[in-house]
């Protein structure tokens, strides 16, 4: 029988009813795929019934209280009726607080937590191991189980298509709990690691060599006094504060982070508030993909940190180039997020980057601005577009673009896109124009020059932008219709 709605009192009670909902149908949906795998016992329909997230209700009359704040989530804008599916309660507890909080104290609302009508599909609980023991396909238990329904996992809501005015219901959050579970098993399969390991502070980079620095990083981190306590590396292999160099270098050499098309690294601190860095590969492709992901984490930031080539006579091997506009060439999001979109900088980001770039090279002022230059990022889905440079010199010249790449512009409308704070900060490693390419003894030596500092700029701006959160999460990224929580 399917549970009634029941009225919370406090952010609190609603997560822990949640959570309680929560265990309660995943348990019982854990048990009757158990019982099938051994002995074919069917579900049935009151037990079906049991399989369905929890849902958290909002319903706001607008009593004609004004919220006196220029907070850019945590805020209702219109009367109505709003709801979201929920999963994984307790690890998303912080997150639901974070939300749940303000908006109780600061409008009147009737905040209501009982059983959706949205079942939970079958593969977001059971492992693979316990089906690879058996003899069930997969296809044998789609047709007994709740499964996966591709219609239903969307992002309409992100790319505003939902219908606000003619809507009974009103999304309360970006994503739903079967949007979310489609990402967070996604995760795990291209970083190689659990997604309760992924961090609020993200890092993505094009090249592996910048996993090495990070791992050097967090192993001195681990080694002396800092806020970190552990680093998890692909396949969950866990480094520990308090081990030897020894031990610790000899979990690094075992990792087996070619097995995972987009390996990621986690150093965590005691706060939950530490870095994750994700070597994303190379191209608009994978960059979209892994964005799409980490989204539904709801991180505080992402940052790009990779290289580029630089466009202008007057850059050198080894320069910095900070992104302030994005010429989107790479095509992949055109749909849904067209390239005339303007994105916009964000100020706070660009001004972390920036100083982080400061006190990592102890160059300011004119010095600075020698080895760091701010301008338009060129992002194309084609490496060898140098092969049409006849073409595309008269749009490049008009955008005024500075450093080209493959992925700077994608994250960024993706960050724009799903509501994800967004920064850029590239080094030049050829120069395309200019006949300065990479080769190989060239490149070696801009390797071990830049990329140590490179990577410690990015780690510091992201612990200048702790500090400002309120700030961070700013109103930039906000459209007219926008739920509730951010």
């Amino acid at each position: 029988m399917t549970q009634e709605f029941v009225l919370v009192g406090t952010p609190e009670e609603a997560v822990d009813r949640l959570a309680r909902l929560y265990g309660q149908a995943t348990g019982a949906l854990k048990l009757a795929l158990d019982r099938y795998l051994s002995d074919r016992s069917r579900p049935d329909g009151a037990q079906l019934q049991q399989f369905r997230y929890p849902e958290l209700r909002l319903t706001y009359d607008a009593q004609g209280e004004a919220a006196a704040t220029v907070r850019a989530y945590a805020k209702v804008q219109v009367p109505g009726i709003y709801s979201v599916t929920v999963t994984h309660p307790e690890a998303f507890r912080k997150y639901l607080l974070e939300q749940l909080g303000p908006l109780m104290r600061d409008f009147t609302l009737r905040v209501e937590v009982g059983v959706s009508e949205q079942s939970i599909p079958y593969p977001y609980v059971l492992e693979y191991a316990d089906l690879a023991a058996s003899a069930v396909t997969a296809g044998e238990l789609a047709r007994v189980f709740p499964s996966t329904d591709l219609s239903a996992v969307t992002d309409g809501t992100a790319d505003g298509l939902y219908d606000w005015e003619n809507a009974s219901r009103l999304p309360l959050a970006l994503f739903d709990a079967a949007r979310v579970d489609f990402s967070l098993r996604r995760l795990v399969h291209y970083t190689g690691s659990d997604w309760r390991q992924v961090q609020p502070w993200i890092l993505l980079t094009n090249y592996h060599r910048y996993v090495d620095q990070f791992i050097r990083h967090g192993l001195d981190m681990l080694g002396g006094d800092s806020r970190f306590e552990r680093m998890v590396l692909p396949g969950n292999v866990v480094i520990e504060r308090g081990m030897s160099e020894a031990q610790a270098q000899a979990l690094v050499a075992g990792v087996l982070w070619h097995r995972y098309q987009m390996p990621a690294y986690h150093l965590q601190a005691a706060e939950g508030d530490g870095i994750t860095l994700v070597n994303i590969g190379v191209g608009p492709s994978n960059a979209k993909n892994i964005t799409d992901h980490l989204a539904v984490l709801r991180p505080h930031c992402w940052l790009m940190i990779g290289h580029c080539g630089g466009l202008r006579q007057s850059q050198t091997i080894g320069d910095y180039v900070l992104a302030h506009a994005y010429m989107r060439r790479d095509g992949i999001l055109d749909r849904v997020l067209p390239p005339n979109i303007p994105l916009p900088a964000l100020a706070e980001v660009q001004l972390a980057l920036q100083e982080a770039a400061a006190q990592v090279t102890g160059d300011r002022g004119d010095d600075l601005k020698r080895r760091l230059r701010t301008g338009t990022v060129l992002t194309y889905d084609d490496r060898n577009w140098e092969l049409r440079w006849a073409q595309e010199r008269p749009l490049i010249n008009q955008a005024r673009a500075i450093a080209v790449d493959m992925e700077s512009g994608t994250i960024a409308a993706q960050g724009y896109r799903l509501r994800v704070p967004y920064g850029t900060l590239l080094c030049v490693s050829d120069k395309p124009l200019h006949s300065e390419i990479k080769l190989p003894g060239a490149a070696g030596a801009f390797y071990e020059r830049a990329v140590t500092q490179h990577l410690h700029i990015g780690i510091a701006a992201l612990d200048l932008l702790r500090s400002q959160l309120n700030a961070l999460h700013s109103r930039k990224l906000r459209s007219f219709d926008e739920p509730p929580f951010r």
